[in-house]
C-alpha cells in the first residue's frame, strides 16, 4: 500500500537543475521586448495587453475549492474564473517585470494565493483539458513571479498545488483523446515540472510530446499511415483513419485534427511549440525533432486558411476554418531563429497580431514576435 501511494504523485527529481525563468519564456527574451516596447509589432501588442480587463490593477480572482467542466462548457463551474484568474495571473506578471512596478507583482501574487488556498481538484469531462489550459498559464506566472520578485511568501504553498492538483492528472495523459488534448496537458506539465525543479516529471513529459507529435502531424517518411498514439487504442488501419477523421490520404503536415477543425488543430500546434520552446531554455533542442514537422503543418494550415481551393481529397473536399492566434512561438522559432521560408504562415501570423489572452494562450506577439533571443 505504502508504494502505491508513493507513485500516487510525481516527487521532484534529485539535485535538478533548471534555467529561470524557463517556462515558455526567458529573461533573455523578456529583456528583449523591453528594449524594443517602443516600436512595432511590440507597441502595439503592449497597448492590447494594458488595455485588457485582466490586466486591470482591480482584477479579482474567483477561486473555487473544486472546479467542474464538462463538454462544451456544460456544466462550467468554476472553469471560465480558472482559466481567466491563470491569465491574469501570467498578463500582470509579465507586466510587472517589463515595467518593473511591483505592483502588477503584488497582483500576480493575490490571484495566485487566492487559488492556493481553496482549490483541491477538478473533475468533469473536460477535467484534464481544463487542467492544462489553467495550468499552463499559471506555471509561466508562477515562474516570472518567483524568480524576479522576492516578495512571494506563500510560493511553497502554489507550487504545493501546482503538484497536487495539477500535475497528476498532466503527467497521466490522454493517448485516446483527440490529440489537442494531450499536447496541451503536455504544455502544462513541462511548465509545472520546470518550476519545481522535477527533472523526472519533465523528462516524462518529453517523452509524452515525442510521442504524440509524429501521431498528429504527417510526414511522408512516417510510410502509408501516421503513427498511431503510444499506448493508444488507435493501432489498426482502420482505427488511425477513423481517428483522423476518415482522411485516407495523408501528405506533409496534415494534422490528426484536421478534418475535425482548423482551431482545435492551431491549439495542437501552438502546444507543440510551446513545448519545444521550454525545452529549448532548459537545453533540449526539440526543435531538431520537430522543426520539419511544425513547419510543413504551418504552411499547410495557413495556406488553406487564407483561401486557397481544398483539395477534393481533403476531408471531403470541405474544411472547417478557424486556425487562430495559434502560430506566433512556432514563426518565430522556425522563422526567425532557423531561417525556414515560411510565406504563407508568416502572412497569417501578421493578420492574427497582437495575439491577446485567451485559454493557454497570452500576449505571444509581445513575447515572441521577431525575438532572437
Amino acid at each position: 500500500m505504502l508504494v502505491v501511494g508513493a507513485f500516487s504523485v510525481p516527487q521532484p527529481a534529485q539535485a535538478a537543475v533548471f534555467k529561470h525563468p524557463g517556462v515558455l519564456v526567458s529573461r533573455a527574451q523578456l529583456d528583449f521586448v523591453r528594449a524594443n516596447l517602443g516600436k512595432e509589432p511590440w507597441k502595439s501588442a503592449w497597448k492590447a495587453l494594458q488595455r485588457s480587463p485582466v490586466a486591470s490593477l482591480s482584477y479579482t480572482a474567483k477561486p473555487r475549492a473544486v472546479v467542474e467542466c464538462g463538454m462544451w462548457g456544460r456544466p462550467d463551474h468554476g472553469c471560465s474564473d480558472e482559466r481567466e484568474d491563470a491569465n491574469a495571473a501570467y498578463t500582470h506578471a509579465l507586466r510587472w517585470y517589463l515595467t518593473k512596478d511591483s505592483r502588477y507583482a503584488k497582483k500576480a501574487i493575490q490571484i495566485m494565493d487566492a487559488w492556493s488556498a481553496v482549490i483541491s481538484k477538478h473533475t468533469g469531462s473536460n477535467a484534464p483539458l481544463q487542467t492544462g489550459f489553467a495550468g499552463a498559464n499559471f506555471s509561466r506566472a508562477a515562474e516570472l513571479i518567483k524568480h524576479t520578485y522576492s516578495g512571494w511568501t506563500r510560493a511553497g504553498r502554489f507550487a504545493g498545488k501546482l503538484r497536487t492538483v495539477y500535475l497528476p492528472t498532466l503527467i497521466a495523459g490522454k493517448p485516446n483523446h483527440q490529440g489537442n488534448w494531450e499536447l496541451i496537458m503536455t504544455d502544462a506539465a513541462i511548465g509545472i515540472a520546470v518550476h519545481l525543479d522535477d527533472r523526472a516529471s519533465f523528462n516524462r513529459a518529453v517523452t509524452t510530446w515525442r510521442g504524440r507529435l509524429p501521431a498528429y502531424i504527417y510526414l511522408k517518411t512516417d510510410g502509408s499511415l501516421p503513427k498511431a498514439p503510444p499506448n493508444s487504442k488507435h493501432d489498426t488501419k482502420a482505427e488511425i483513419i477513423d481517428y483522423w477523421h476518415g482522411q485516407t490520404k495523408f501528405v506533409n503536415g496534415l494534422a490528426q485534427e484536421t478534418c475535425r477543425d482548423f482551431g482545435h488543430t492551431g491549439w495542437g500546434i501552438a502546444a507543440i511549440s510551446h513545448v519545444a520552446e521550454t525545452a529549448r531554455h532548459q537545453g533540449v533542442n526539440l526543435y531538431a525533432t520537430a522543426k520539419h514537422r511544425l513547419r510543413f503543418a504551418m504552411e499547410f494550415h495557413a495556406r488553406l486558411q487564407l483561401g486557397a481551393t481544398v483539395p477534393s481529397w481533403l476531408c471531403g473536399g470541405k474544411v472547417i476554418p478557424g486556425l487562430g492566434p495559434n502560430l506566433e512561438v512556432g514563426y518565430n522559432a522556425l522563422h526567425q531563429r532557423l531561417g525556414y521560408d515560411m510565406p504563407h504562415a508568416g502572412k497569417w501570423v501578421k493578420q492574427k497580431r497582437p495575439v491577446g489572452a485567451s485559454r493557454f494562450l497570452a500576449w505571444e506577439t509581445l513575447t515572441h514576435a521577431k525575438n532572437p533571443r
